[in-house]
């Protein structure tokens, strides 16, 4: 049988076609400035199921799928300044004339170039685990570095039922106790078939130019909002797995990824005249689960912040 389950969150669904694409957004409404949610590569606006509602008294808020993720349309091209103008437009479509962002990973990206190139759209940004340079060498190098068993994937046991999906994902995700905060944002991508099998939704064809995207340079020096760079202890969790091969991430670790964060941290400091940085424990992917009060009271004290 099919599996019947309804999302129970309090948001609102909704479709904009802006900017030659389609895109599909969550609306939790509320009152007061705009305050707008971006995922980050290969997630989905459900990421923030659990951390958007907490500001609805305080602002209206909205989370969206950017083209090729989630339920929005997959469209080339994907360069982050034909993203920004999807972000951009959608703003105008729902009639939001200037709101604060807040970016989870790739997010960092149109954030950072709707408020260095449309100042006037942008009260403050939030880079949530989003400050990284991408776009430095040394992290292609880490990539071409990255330790095998830490490499993302659905094995075929996974897609044999929903069941089996869900506790594969689960496993991903060690720190979330009450997993069931998740689960909007694991349906997301997939769909269940009528045998009660697992299928991606697949938007293979669009991902190079994705990957294309996530490494173009950040112009920092143009942002004259007020920013809040949060940024998690760990870019992947390299606790998993048996003994050797948590002794080869960790390496991994040493090596390439704690160098290139500093280096990450360092460069915005330098480089936005007017910056926060805040660290927290967790993973880039587990942030908002596991320290959800933690970035909540980060985000929610820098926005009451004096301009």
């Amino acid at each position: 049988m099919p599996d019947v389950w309804s999302d129970p969150a309090a948001h609102k669904t909704g479709y904009a076609s802006v900017n030659g694409v389609r895109l599909n957004y969550l609306d939790w409404g509320g009152s007061g400035p705009a305050l707008i949610f971006l995922h980050g590569a290969g997630q989905n606006p459900h990421y923030f199921d659990d951390l958007a509602p907490v500001f609805a008294d305080r602002f209206r808020v909205v989370a969206y799928a950017r083209r090729g993720h989630g339920r929005s349309e997959a469209k080339e091209p994907c360069d982050t300044e034909t993203l920004t103008d999807d972000l951009r437009g959608l703003m105008d479509e729902l009639g939001i004339a200037r709101a604060h962002l807040v970016g989870h990973s790739m997010g960092g990206n149109e954030i950072t170039r709707l408020a260095g190139t449309y100042p006037e759209r942008v009260d403050r940004v939030v880079y949530l685990d989003a400050a990284y340079d991408m776009a430095d060498p040394e992290f292609a190098a880490a990539i071409r570095a990255f330790p095998p068993h830490l490499q993302a994937g659905w094995p075929a046991s996974a897609l044999t039922s929903w069941d089996a999906f869900r506790s594969y994902a689960r496993a991903l995700l060690p720190g979330v106790e009450d997993q069931r905060r998740t689960e909007a944002w694991m349906r997301e991508d997939i769909e269940i078939q009528p045998d009660g099998t697992v299928r991606m939704i697949a938007r293979e064809g669009i991902r190079p130019a994705f990957v294309a995207a996530m490494a173009e340079p950040r112009d920092y020096a143009k942002i004259r909002a007020p920013a809040l760079a949060i940024f998690s202890a760990s870019f992947e969790d390299v606790q998993r797995g048996d003994p050797g091969w948590i002794a080869e991430n960790l390496e991994w670790n040493r090596t390439y990824i704690a160098p290139w964060r500093e280096k990450s941290i360092e460069r915005i400091r330098r480089e936005i005249r007017n910056v926060e940085i805040v660290n927290l424990p967790g993973t880039h992917d587990d942030l908002v689960f596991t320290c959800r009060e933690q970035v909540t009271e980060a985000v929610g004290r820098f926005l009451a912040g004096p301009r």
